[in-house]
């Protein structure tokens, strides 16, 4: 059973491929920013202990987002990459989390994730001894690609699309976030690096909804699918 738990948001990246010196988390979403849409539905959920935002400190921009005032949110320098970047958030927890303990890490540029969705990972994952993550099934034809050509054509039932929020006990995911720095491995999210470990990884069946902003046009997207999400609970 999972009680009250910490989120580690990575919340460093530059947007270099938003085409803008801004990053993308600054963009108006929702009448607020992209940013603030994603913090705002971490820390309206009951069991979330307190939030830390790895970002850039010398952005400026971060000063003008009021939410980084409450008491539950703490923030730490990023790294050079998003791997160090969430290794930073996870230092920052060392001295108040015992190895057993779950944190749960998402992307700042993930607002529209469901609460409801964030529940049920927690729900499936909770007697796991390593832990899960969020991802879609693929529903479109997948083709393996080499030298602009088809290589092949992919069972699709057999691949699915990793999103975040990811749980896991912070202990292993520390360790195994380490282990893979140090080896070089290359961690494209946390899963990747327990995956290095030889570790199983639970798969909690998510939304294609939780789209990650990357590119500018994403934000009106972002935007139809928040409005839907509004209008389904009314």
């Amino acid at each position: 059973m999972v009680n009250k738990l910490w989120v580690v948001v990575a919340a460093a990246g530059s947007g270099s491929r938003f085409s803008s010196q801004r990053a993308k988390q600054f963009f108006p979403l929702a009448g607020v920013t992209v940013a603030e849409v994603t913090l705002q539905r971490l820390l309206a959920m009951p069991f979330v202990a307190g939030v830390v935002v790895v970002r850039d400190l010398a952005d400026r921009h971060w000063s003008q987002l009021s939410l980084l005032d409450d008491p539950r949110v703490v923030s730490v320098g990023g790294g050079a990459s998003r791997a160090l970047s969430v290794q930073a958030g996870l230092q920052a927890l060392a001295a108040q989390l015992q190895p057993e303990d779950w944190v749960l890490v998402h992307d700042i540029a993930r607002p529209c994730v469901r609460t409801a969705d964030i529940a049920k990972l927690i729900d499936e994952v909770a007697d796991h001894p390593v832990g899960g993550l969020l991802a879609s099934p693929v529903v479109e034809t997948l083709k393996r690609v080499a030298d602009g050509a088809v290589a092949a054509t992919c069972p699709r039932q057999h691949y699915a699309l990793a999103q975040t929020p990811q749980l896991f006990r912070f202990g292993l995911l520390q360790r195994a976030m380490a282990q893979a720095l140090a080896g070089g491995v290359e961690i494209t999210d946390e899963a990747s690096a327990l995956e290095a470990q030889g570790l199983a990884v639970k798969v909690v069946n998510g939304r294609a909804d939780n789209i990650k902003i990357t590119y500018a046009e994403q934000l009106a997207q972002a935007q139809a699918i928040l409005t839907a999400q509004q209008q389904e609970t009314l």
